[in-house]
Order: structure tokens, then sequence, then C-alpha cells
């Protein structure tokens, strides 16, 4: 009997499997296309998937293109985060590296032909006389003054803003569509301004600028793009986009496609805020890992794999709908469970004395690397008299159900004893010092090990005597929750305890971790060694994410 499996598509798909199967285009080619004025965010990372997934699963090719139009924002730095986080995400686009600036001459030439069809005209307005003849959403705009200049008129002063005659904001080049569109968006818009600016790519070339939606459907024609994806907030502007195409004559015109845009709850997305964040000095750079910047949670420890298993259980609509961040960390655990090794840290020290060890005596235990993969194999870790554990492991008046240590119970010590706990040590301030234990040397954690004597609680250490002292951060989400992401002045309502630094203790293997090695602590969740702050020999772990979650499939 044939297995006829159904593969579910989105609609995006259908739409294209619909223009390939009519003929509209032979191939699929797309684009992914960052303004260079920031870097790229978990919203961002929906798109480069969505994309390149799309030129992949149709044997078609894709493209990464720099929109940087506008120079006021834009910086180098920004390209290079950017090609490094689309490069890390896995998609691939080997030597189709593009920037719009490329394509100025050309747009320019496109502009010059509009001109000389009749489509557009130099205005001598003002920015709030263009709003003010635009009209509103209710009422119908008014023609420019200046929309019926000869073309002759047109065309020279064009060639005058080219070539520096003008100052900024004297003239602007408008597309000549209908001021009295219900779409706000074709009531001629502009479609060069004057910049006198030094551009990042171009230099001093040039000082006037096409606009966004002028030059992004330009770009994707000069490129031979077929389906230009994109959020839903480009959906009114897509009678523009085609207009463009249309009335400059393309032959081969891309079709746009919009989408539901990736948002998260409770978390600072908009660049304009991270960007605050940064220049005020609250966050460490645009790749701290408290943000959701591509950047800074590759930093905190995040995996490519778990964005896009991330971005594949949000899915693609044109519904717009909120994740919640309880999912992404969902993927993140589920990725390096099985991934990587568990071993013990202690995050909040506290001293643990066996009193019935010999002295100088140090032993090997035998510890599985991670019982759910074979293949990592096990390690050896050291014991010895002393150890630490973690101050919540023990308790002088414990509440009811507590299993860890107190005056009297037994615990069973991770891989190695049982020990039972026969005192305590406090300094003048009443704050504990040390536990006092004695260990059962007939209790070694092993394949021989039988007792009738059951304990109902065991706890982490590491050897006091080698584990290293290690800086460990611990983050919470960076925005106070329980007042919502912004305050009424449009700031970030921040979080206080949004990020906690430990000295702590691990295993000694973990003082030679690498940059963005990643492990288990045991009971304390995962951890990813710091590429930035990290040097060698004294690493500095980020808490990716804790082992509980709430998130259910």
């Amino acid at each position: 009997m044939e297995n006829n499996e159904t593969v579910s598509k989105n609609f995006i798909e259908r739409e294209i499997d619909k223009d390939l199967k009519e003929g509209v285009y032979e191939t699929v080619h797309t684009r992914f296309p960052p303004e260079p004025n920031g870097y790229l965010h978990i919203g961002h990372a929906k798109s480069i998937i969505l994309n390149s997934g799309l030129a992949k699963e149709y044997g078609g090719k894709f493209n990464l293109r720099f929109d940087d139009t506008n120079p006021t924002k834009e910086k180098s730095e920004f390209v290079e985060s950017i090609k490094e986080d689309v490069a890390w995400l896995g998609a691939e686009w080997e030597d189709r590296l593009f920037f719009a600036s490329d394509y100025f001459d050309k747009m320019y030439d496109y502009a010059v032909f509009l001109i000389k069809k009749g489509k557009a005209y130099v205005s001598d307005l003002s920015a709030d006389e263009i709003r003010e003849y635009r009209g509103t959403l209710t009422e119908p705009g008014k023609d420019d003054p200046f929309r019926e200049r000869s073309m002759e008129e047109n065309l020279r002063m064009f060639i005058d803003m080219k070539e520096g005659k003008y100052e900024d904001g004297s003239h602007v080049l408008r597309a000549k569509i209908d001021m009295k569109s219900s779409n706000i968006n074709m009531r001629d818009p502009i479609i060069y301004r004057i910049a006198h600016l030094t551009h990042q790519n171009t230099g001093d070339k040039w000082c006037i600028y096409p606009m966004y939606d002028f030059a992004h459907p330009l770009e994707d024609a000069i490129e031979g793009i077929t389906h230009s994806i994109c959020t839903l907030e480009f959906e009114d502007h897509r009678p523009l986009y085609d207009w463009v195409v249309k009335e400059c004559e393309i032959e081969m015109p891309p079709r746009q496609i919009e989408f539901a845009k990736l948002y998260l709850n409770n978390v600072v997305t908009g660049k304009r805020y991270i960007k605050k964040l940064v220049e005020d000095g609250t966050v460490d750079g645009w790749d701290d890992p408290r943000l959701v910047s591509i950047a800074g949670l590759r930093r905190r420890g995040y995996t490519p794999e778990s964005i896009r298993r991330f971005v594949e259980l949000c899915g693609v609509s044109k519904s717009q709908s909120t994740a919640e961040m309880d999912m992404l960390e969902y993927c993140i655990r589920e990725d390096l469970k099985p991934k990587v090794k568990r071993l013990m840290a202690v995050i909040h020290p506290l001293k643990l004395i066996i009193d019935n060890y010999p002295e100088g005596q140090t032993e090997e235990l035998d510890a599985v690397n991670n019982p759910e993969n074979e293949e990592l194999g096990s390690r050896k870790v050291t014991f010895s008299r002393e150890l630490w554990i973690e101050e919540e492991d023990f308790m002088e008046e414990p509440p009811k159900k507590y299993f860890r240590l107190f005056p009297g119970n037994e615990v069973r010590l991770m891989n190695a004893y049982f020990v039972k706990c026969v005192g305590f040590d406090k300094d003048d301030s009443g704050k504990i010092t040390a536990v006092h234990c004695t260990y059962d040397p007939l209790t070694k954690q092993g394949p021989d090990f039988k007792s009738d004597r059951k304990v109902k609680g065991t706890i982490h250490w590491v050897n006091a005597q080698d584990a290293a002292k290690v800086r460990v951060r611990l983050y919470e989400n960076i925005v106070d929750e329980e007042k919502g992401v912004y305050d009424e002045e449009g700031n970030v309502n921040l979080n206080p305890a949004s990020l906690t630094e430990c000295d702590s203790y691990v295993e000694k293997e973990l003082k030679e971790a690498k940059a963005f090695d990643s492990f288990q602590f045991v009971r304390n969740g995962f951890f990813c060694t710091d590429y930035k702050d990290s040097k060698p020999g004294e690493p500095v772990f980020n808490r990716i994410v804790s082992l509980k979650s709430s998130f259910k499939l």
C-alpha cells in the first residue's frame, strides 16, 4: 500500500506554488533586506529563516541586501553585525551580498525616467506643508502647487538637486499619482530628498537619497527577486510598490507578500529602545545577554537550532499574535538536553565538612556526563573531606517536605556517599558558615551498591580542594513584568534584579571552558561561557535558562 504523506504548507508556499504552476515565475528568488541602523533581534530571525528557507525549499536563490538609503542612522558596525547574525542562523547567501547603494545610479536613472513620463515632479513645499497638503485618513489631500511644473523644469531642478545646488529640505521629488486616493501612501509620495551627508558605503558621492518606498521595489526588481516577503505593516504600501515597478516598466516585476511579525510578550525589541539602553549604559552593549537581539541571544548561549525551532512553532500566517518567552526557553532546553555535559557547579557556596573522612585523602569517583547521550561518555570527579554545596541545600529549621540537609537528616551526595548532618558553624552575625556531616563508606554510589537504607534527598557538590572559582551570571527579564514593558513616557520599566553576579565553584575541568561552550549545571540550569569577558583559565558563565519550564507543546 502506498503511503502518501500530506505536507502542510503555509499560505506563502501555496501562493508560490500557484505562481510556479501558472508560469508567472520560473524560479524562486528571495531576499532579507535589513536597514543597517542597529543590531537584529528575534523578530528579524523569523524573516531571515523564512526567506532563506523558501529559497532552499524551491531550489532558488537567496540574497542578503542592506537597505542603506538613510545615511543619518547607518553604520558599518551594524553591517558587520548583521552579516554575522544572518550567517550564524544558517542563511546562506554565498556571493549574493548586495547594498541598495549599489543601485543609486540606476535609481537616479529611473527617477529621471519617471520625470520624463510626467510621473514625477519637484516640489518646493516644506515638510510641514507637505503633511498639511496630504490630508488625513478621512479627508482627501490637496494638489501640490508645483504639481504641474513642466517636464523640462522638473528635470533641470532634479539635476540641480543631484549636483548639490540646493539646501537640505528645500526641495523633494514626488511621484505624481493621486492626491485624492483613499490610500494615503498613494498621495504623491516623496521618492527623493536632499541630504548632504556622508554615506557609509558611497561616501560623499551623493547628496540626494531615494526614499524606502521608491528604492525597495527597484532593488527587488534589479536583483530579479520573484517574491518580496515582508511584514504586515507594508500591506498598505503594496499599491505603491506595484506602481513603482509598473511605471518604471520593469519586465519581470516582483510580487510582494506580507506575513505577520513575530512579537514576544513583555520583551524589548524596538531598536530605538534598545539603542537608548545601550547609550545609557543600562546594558552591556547590543549583545547584552538580557536582550533578545540575535547577538545577545547568541552570547547568552542560544543556538541557531533552538531559534529555528521557535520560529517553526510560531508558524507563518496573516494573523498578528504574540508568543511567550517560555516557548523560546522551551526550545533551547530541548535542543541542549541531549547535546551537552551535565556537570556539577555550586552557585551560592556553603562549606560542607565530612568529619569522619580521612584528612588529606582524595579519591576519584565515576560520573556519567549525560544519561540521555551515551556518546558523551563519563568522567572522574575528585572527592575529599571538604566540599562546597549550595546554601539552599541546608536549613537549620526546615519546613515540612524539605528533604535536603538539616540536623540529623541523611542525604545522598550525587555520585558519592550518604552523609548525615551532625552540626553546623555560625559566625558572629549568625550566618551559617559550614555544615558538618559524617559519611558512610559502604554507601559509595556505583553498580554494586545495595542498601536497605533509603534517603529522600540527593544534592550536588564540588570538591573544595580543586574546584575552580568562577564568575556566574544569573539573568531575569530586563523588563519589570508587573509594570509592563514601557512607562507613560516611553521608557523601559527596568527590573532591578535582571542581573545577579555570583562567585561560584565548579568542577575543575570547567576552568578550561572556551567561549560559547555550553553545559548543564546539575539542578541549576543551562550555562554558556561568555565570549566577551572570559579569559584563559578564568571563564565567566551566563545562565541561558533554568531547568524548569511552564511551557507545554
